[in-house]
């Protein structure tokens, strides 16, 4: 069945991808967002040019221009988000505020559709962060685990609880709604901030015989590569199963150190390196993993590409549309 989707933050790194999948699949997609994080780069120009896109330069907190979008959405994913560390750690209270409002802003205009079939919101793995602070996590980690709070002092705790509110503001809508929580998806067009692409990119830059600092080297992760996630995404979109859910969005398995991630990204580059350690970020979890069981369950599919695979496909692009060429990429 055909389907108008409405992606908040589609010119970002999982709305892209999601725009790519939904558009092979049939579905009409309308993207929206701000260029906060988001590019406007060869990449989106590509998906910009096929049949079946649209796109509006929209800030999701002004109330008047989601207001003005179209009415006939039966899906709207919302990815919209104030996310960072910089923003989180020097702006906590408009991390909380404007995370708020634009979830709020979306949910009114959900309200407005005629043929609303769903609104998935995008969460984070960052709301098991208290649990494991306070009182330890089971790993892999189920959704059912109860949640906790950080220090509500801290300005890290911000992000967390604004998805937080965000839940549960979903969960009062009244509406058809799948909450997904993102456990490390990597990929193409994911920006240069994160482990894999800065891994990557160092290792390209270096020498054989050279140093390659790494911050974290213990501590492990299971990273789910971007096509994997999508398909989940659209999966969950279109099984009525996955209304009214909160969902991982993730790869249980295999759990790997960072250092692992880093011998994976020298080994794709070609590059003899050796790692010196450095320490963790303050408030890092020295483990994280998603349990897949109910999001396997519900939507028939599991994780797929390995994480070989994965960065080799990840190396693949950036070499060619960044490192190469100083091209730019999202957030």
């Amino acid at each position: 069945m055909t389907q108008n989707v409405l992606i908040t933050g589609g010119a970002g790194f999982i709305g892209a991808h999601l725009v790519r999948r939904l558009l092979d699949a049939g579905h009409r997609v309308h993207l929206v967002d701000n260029f906060a994080r988001g590019v406007d780069d060869p990449t989106l120009a590509t998906l910009l040019a096929r049949d079946g896109v649209s796109f509006s330069r929209t800030d999701c907190l002004d109330t008047r221009a989601v207001a003005a979008l179209p009415l006939d959405f039966n899906v709207i994913v919302h990815l919209a988000a104030i996310v960072g560390v910089v923003h989180v750690t020097q702006q906590p209270y408009r991390v909380m505020v404007d995370n708020s409002n634009l979830l709020s802003n979306l949910i009114e205009h959900a309200r407005r559709q005629r043929h609303l079939r769903r609104l998935m919101f995008a969460s984070t793995s960052e709301v098991y962060a208290g649990t494991l602070e306070h009182f330890g996590l089971s790993i892999p980690t189920p959704e059912s685990t109860p949640v906790a709070l950080p220090d509500l002092a801290r300005p890290r705790t911000s992000y967390m609880l604004s998805k937080l509110v965000g839940e549960a503001l979903c969960h009062y809508s009244g509406l058809p709604i799948t909450v997904f929580r993102p456990h490390n998806v990597y990929g193409p067009r994911m920006g240069s901030a994160h482990v894999v692409p800065e891994l990557l990119k160092r290792a390209y830059d270096a020498r054989d015989g050279d140093v390659l600092t790494v911050a974290s080297v213990d501590q492990t992760r299971s990273f789910c590569y971007i096509d994997d996630a999508v398909e989940m995404l659209s999966r969950m979109m279109d099984s009525p199963d996955c209304a009214g859910q909160t969902l991982n969005l993730g790869t249980e398995r295999p759990e790997v150190t960072i250092a692992d991630v880093a011998n994976i990204c020298m080994a794709v580059v070609g590059r003899n390196l050796r790692i010196e350690p450095r320490p963790a970020p303050a408030g890092s979890p020295a483990r994280r993993a998603p349990d897949m069981t109910r999001t396997a369950a519900l939507t028939g599919y599991v994780s797929r590409i390995s994480l070989r695979e994965g960065i080799e496909r990840t190396f693949d692009w950036y070499r060619r549309n960044v490192f190469e060429n100083a091209g730019i990429t999202a957030h």
